[in-house]
């Protein structure tokens, strides 16, 4: 029997799109949930486990041949997550440990980017054979940042800051294609196909759903801000996503929920 490849987060948008990837490419696929098994899902394994009290993980992994680590809070809870899982891996038989970062969380200050950055060298550190992907932030996001501000008469965007949005199913593919490979420790990073300012992506995100309201450009402060008018976030040199913001939002609805 196939080592089953455990997708930790595999009910989010991130995890949902990996999951039916390595499920058309004959993989067996193991989700890891805080929930019971909904319905829909029968051709699927599935693990019921917490990553913050490591509750059911060692089951989880058992037989796992890779694990590919999709799970993220948002939150510095992040770190607990992954020392968790980390454990547990280390219990299993070291599988090969994915783990999806972001770039520039070695160059901005956010907290969130700084528990990334603590996760990544648990990662690094444990003692598993691992690879690391780092992309930049997804087209939901900024969609997401826009669509917020829908009942304010303006859209507020911050001063002197682009972004470089990917495509949620082409960092599947990607993802997919590393279980299928070797631990190759840092991988290359992932950009989407355009570098453009935050005012610039709000107006498309306004013309495509029909709203007539100004987007401004307001100031803001902090070290964060700093890092990101300095493009720490972002990686033209890697480029490599083909869809364009525009080409998200024909394809997808005018309001997403909160990026998972």
């Amino acid at each position: 029997m196939t080592n089953p490849t455990l997708v930790t987060g595999g009910t989010g948008r991130l995890g949902s799109a990996l999951v039916s990837r390595l499920v058309s490419a004959g993989h067996a696929v193991r989700v890891l949930s805080r929930s019971p098994r909904p319905a829909g899902t029968a051709g699927l394994d599935w693990a019921v486990g917490d990553l913050l009290t490591g509750d059911g993980l060692d089951e989880a992994l058992t037989a796992a041949g890779t694990v590919i680590h999709c799970a993220t809070s948002n939150d510095p809870t992040d770190v607990t997550a992954t020392r968790s899982l980390t454990a547990a891996a280390l219990r299993a038989g070291r599988p090969h440990l994915i783990y999806v970062s972001i770039v520039g969380v070695d160059r901005v200050s956010l907290p969130y980017y700084r528990a990334k950055l603590e996760s990544e060298r648990l990662v690094e550190d444990s003692g598993l054979p691992w690879t690391v992907q780092r992309t930049t932030q997804f087209h939901d996001l900024v969609a997401w940042m826009s669509s917020v501000q829908r009942w304010l008469p303006a859209i507020l965007m911050p001063s002197g800051v682009s972004f470089q949005p990917i495509d949620v199913g082409e960092v599947a593919d990607r993802l997919s294609s590393l279980a299928h490979a070797e631990p190759g420790g840092r991988a290359d990073d992932m950009g989407g196909p355009e570098v453009r300012t935050a005012t610039d992506l709000a107006r498309a995100w306004a013309r495509a759903h029909s709203r007539r309201r100004p987007v401004l450009a307001v100031p803001a402060p902090g070290a964060a801000f700093r890092a990101y008018r300095q493009g720490a976030h972002l990686a033209p040199e890697h480029a490599v996503g083909r869809i364009t913001f525009e080409q998200y939002l024909t394809a997808n609805g005018p309001y997403p929920g909160r990026p998972a």
